[in-house]
């Protein structure tokens, strides 16, 4: 019995997203921040080695007020810890973690 239960483990282990990205990028709003345009109004996204996503799974006001003078998105691009993926030119957040 433990070594089924070793087993299964040892493949659920093996099955996790080996494409996931985990890094360090800057969040903003994509917008007024990162200059894109596909979207009307304000939406979330990041930039990751100057190429900037538009986020799924987290909304610009997830973080506070988006218009926050000194902390809002729409003012200031702000550095994050980030994880997820990146699907037809999106990023798809399992995680955000605001750092500054």
């Amino acid at each position: 019995m433990k070594k089924i239960i070793v087993l299964s483990l040892l493949i659920l282990a093996s099955c996790g997203n080996k494409n996931e990205i985990k890094q360090n990028a800057e969040v903003s709003c994509g917008q007024c921040q990162f200059g894109l345009d596909s979207e009307n109004g304000c939406s979330l996204a990041i930039q990751i080695d100057d190429k900037a996503y538009f986020v799924d799974g987290f909304g610009i006001d997830d973080f506070g007020d988006a218009h926050e003078e000194h902390t809002g998105f729409c003012e200031v691009i702000r550095k994050g810890e980030i994880s997820g993926n990146i699907k037809n030119g999106r990023f798809i957040a399992s995680s955000i973690k605001v750092i500054d």
